[in-house]
């Protein structure tokens, strides 16, 4: 009986061993990803890639009203302003005296005197000497001729390290005889009075060949500030309130006072300074010399 069963139970028993192994689960997670990965490989595979496109920038309109007409700003443009261009200008050098100098032929002394340069008269310049002592100017005694004056007591203005040098005429030799020509010392003698009038007094020697016939008389209160000019034909001297003397011509070696314009206070203590312009012609015409002087009475 025992074998009659035998295998039935050796059937058992390999079922009941069956049921004690393990039984291997599926990873469903590894499922999926294999299944995305197949997917993903059959995307890829032949597949073109699409075309690139650029975003165009969007514009965007505002509305306005149709019955009112929009208005539009425009935006100025840059004005660009050339460069001015400067054209070249001949400029003049002009001189002044602060002292009547005389204008000669040459740049010296030793040269003969042409005319003078008095305070208060402008004279163009046209030329220098190699030193930049003398300068070559219009006569002004005589418009058509040209003389050189001496630098000392001049001002001059204008480009005149720009002139021309000039070569000046040959010094006169000692046998040269210069041409006469007025001339005169001045030499200050006080002031005179009559009641509330004052006036200065200067002594003129004429020392030249020609005679004079009137004068320029300028007279300046240093301290004051008060200036009187005299402009007259013939010569005045005043002694006091008692006498008047008057003489038309001054002629060669003449000696004589000569009285000013009147002051209204008087110049005593006070420092004046005196410049006297004799002239050949009436009127401050003709040859004119001048001179100056200064004293306190």
């Amino acid at each position: 009986m025992f074998k009659k069963f035998q295998p039935i139970i050796f059937l058992f028993v390999i079922i009941s061993l069956a049921c004690g192994l393990p039984i291997p689960t599926q990873d469903t997670n590894a499922i999926y990803t294999a299944a995305a990965e197949t997917v993903v490989a059959g995307l890829t595979q032949n597949v073109t890639p699409l075309a690139t496109h650029e975003l165009l920038p969007t514009v965007t309109l505002t509305s306005f009203i149709p019955s009112e007409t929009p208005t539009i700003t425009l935006t100025p443009t840059q004005t660009i302003t050339p460069a001015p261009i400067f054209t070249s200008t001949s400029f003049v050098t002009l001189i002044s005296v602060s002292v009547p100098t005389n204008c000669r032929i040459g740049p010296g002394k030793v040269y003969p005197r042409q005319g003078a340069l008095l305070v208060g008269e402008t004279a163009e310049v046209f030329g220098r000497d190699a030193n930049n002592r003398y300068w070559y100017i219009r006569n002004p005694d005589n418009a058509n001729e040209f003389c050189w004056v001496w630098g000392e007591y001049a001002t001059l203005t204008g480009p005149f390290m720009a002139l021309p040098i000039f070569t000046p005429p040959p010094t006169p030799t000692a046998t040269f005889t210069p041409t006469p020509s007025p001339s005169f010392e001045l030499k200050a003698t006080g002031i005179d009075s009559c009641g509330a009038s004052w006036w200065a007094e200067v002594e003129v020697k004429n020392t030249g060949a020609f005679a004079f016939k009137s004068m320029s008389y300028e007279v300046l209160d240093t301290v004051t500030d008060v200036e009187k000019v005299l402009l007259v034909n013939g010569f005045t001297n005043k002694d006091g309130c008692s006498s008047t003397t008057i003489k038309d011509t001054l002629a060669p070696k003449d000696t004589f006072v000569i009285s000013s314009a009147l002051f209204d206070a008087t110049m005593q203590g006070h420092k004046v300074r005196v410049i006297v312009t004799l002239c050949t012609e009436l009127n401050q015409n003709g040859v004119c010399v001048s001179q100056k002087v200064n004293f306190t009475p």
